[in-house]
C-alpha cells in the first residue's frame, strides 16, 4: 500500500479492564531471538513455565499449562473437555462472564441450569446450595471469581466446597483474579481454574492459562463422546506440553509470547504472591479514597466483595462519559473502561492490574479525572 510505514503506537497508561500495562522486562523478553517450538531449549522453557504456573495457581496439578490463545479459549477449553451432551451443568451468573460460561454449556449441548444474582452482587452460596439440592444429577458447577463487568469478587472457597459436597466438578473463571487477589486452587478444592495473560500478570494478550485436577482429568478420560474442539483437546495438548522425551507436534506455539509469559511469572514469584495481593489492595484503597473525594460511588456496596484490581464506579447523570473517556485518551494518554450490558453508559471500570497497580498511575488518573469532570 502506497504511503504505509512502520507502526509506532503512542504510549498509553492502561487502566481499563484489560489489557494492563506490560512491564518493560516482559517487553524486553518478547524481543529475544525466536527459536523453534520443538527446540530443546524451548522444551526446557515449557517445563519452567508449567512449574511457575503451578506455583501461581497454588496447585500441584500435573495438568497445568498455557494455551496459545486468549483467556476466552481457556474458558472454552474447560467446557469443551468436560461437558458431554445432556450433562447437567449449573452456572452462576452475576455479570457478562458468567453469561459466557452459560453460553459455552449450551454450545456443548449440555443441560444448562443458571443461578442468577444481580449485577454487582457476589454469587449467592445459598442459591447455589438450593439449586444443587433441586438438581441432584448435576455434574458440573461454574462461576466467576472476579467478575470483570462489575468489579465484584465471589467467595470461591465456599462455592467450591458446596460443589464438592454435592459431588460436582467446579470450574472457576479466574481471568481477572490470578495474581491480584488470593486464589488457592488446591486449598479450596477448585477442580478447574483458568485465567489469561493480560490482566494481573502484566503480559500482552494472547495466552490463556488453565489447570485441571485429577478428578477433572478423570472425567475427560472417561468421556463417551469425542471432544468437540481439536485444538483445545487436552489429551492432544498434553502430548505436546508433557510428552516423555520427544514432544508430539500439536501446533506452533507463539514462542516469543511464551518468553514474555515466563518473564511475567518469574517476576511474580520474585515479588511473592502474597506481596502482589497486598500491593493491589493498598493501591485500591488509595484509588478508592480519591474517587470518593471526586464524588464517585462504587457499584459493589460491600467493601469486602470489591475487587482491588477492578474498580467499578457509578457515574453522575450529568456526565457525558464517552466524551470524558475520549478526552482522557487524547489529552492524557489514559485508558479507562466503559460499562458493559445494562451498565453501558452508567459506570466506569478502572483497572489496577499488575504493573498498572502503581502510585504514579493512580495520581495520573485522579488528576486527569479532576480536570475533565
Amino acid at each position: 500500500m502506497s504511503g504505509s510505514k512502520s507502526f509506532f503506537p503512542t504510549p498509553k497508561t492502561l487502566m481499563g479492564p484489560g489489557p494492563s500495562d506490560v512491564h518493560p522486562r516482559v517487553l524486553s523478553a518478547i524481543g529475544r531471538p525466536t527459536i523453534g517450538h520443538l527446540d530443546p531449549e524451548f522444551v526446557v522453557l515449557m517445563d519452567e513455565i508449567k512449574t511457575l504456573l503451578r506455583s501461581t495457581f497454588r496447585t500441584e496439578n500435573r495438568l497445568t499449562l498455557p494455551l496459545s490463545a486468549p483467556g476466552s479459549a481457556a474458558m472454552e477449553a474447560a467446557f469443551a473437555n468436560l461437558v458431554e451432551p445432556d450433562d447437567k451443568v449449573i452456572i452462576c451468573v452475576n455479570g457478562v462472564f458468567g453469561g459466557r460460561m452459560a453460553e459455552n454449556v449450551v454450545r456443548m449441548k449440555g443441560n444448562l441450569v443458571t443461578v442468577e444474582d444481580d449485577w454487582g452482587q457476589a454469587v449467592s452460596a445459598e442459591k447455589l446450595e438450593a439449586e444443587l439440592r433441586a438438581n441432584p444429577d448435576t455434574k458440573l458447577v461454574g462461576f466467576v471469581h472476579a467478575e470483570t463487568s462489575t468489579g465484584v469478587k465471589s467467595d470461591v472457597e465456599t462455592l467450591c466446597r458446596i460443589a464438592r459436597d454435592h459431588g460436582c466438578i467446579s470450574i472457576v473463571d479466574a481471568v481477572t483474579a490470578l495474581g491480584g487477589v488470593e486464589l488457592e486452587t488446591d486449598g479450596w478444592n477448585a477442580d478447574v481454574v483458568y485465567s489469561g495473560s493480560q490482566k494481573c500478570l502484566s503480559c500482552p494478550p494472547g495466552i490463556s492459562l488453565i489447570t485441571f485436577n485429577d478428578l477433572a482429568a478423570e472425567k475427560i478420560q472417561s468421556r463417551n463422546s469425542s471432544i468437540q474442539s481439536w485444538f483445545l483437546d487436552m489429551s492432544l495438548l498434553m502430548a505436546y506440553w508433557e510428552g516423555e522425551g520427544a514432544r508430539t507436534y500439536h501446533h506452533t506455539a507463539p514462542v516469543n509470547s511464551m518468553y514474555g509469559l515466563h518473564e511475567s511469572l518469574l517476576m511474580l514469584q520474585e515479588e511473592g504472591l502474597e506481596n502482589a495481593w497486598e500491593r493491589h489492595r493498598v493501591m485500591h484503597e488509595m484509588l478508592a479514597v480519591g474517587l470518593e473525594d471526586l464524588g464517585f460511588s462504587y457499584v459493589v456496596e460491600k467493601e469486602s466483595d470489591r475487587l482491588p484490581q477492578l474498580n467499578t464506579v457509578k457515574l453522575p447523570d450529568a456526565i457525558d462519559e464517552k466524551k470524558i473517556r475520549a478526552r482522557l485518551l487524547e489529552e492524557y494518554n489514559l485508558e479507562i473502561g466503559a460499562g458493559l450490558g445494562p451498565f453501558a453508559g452508567k459506570v466506569w471500570r478502572i483497572g489496577l492490574m499488575g504493573y498498572s497497580a502503581r502510585k504514579e498511575n493512580i495520581e495520573l488518573c485522579l488528576g486527569a479525572l479532576k480536570a475533565c469532570i
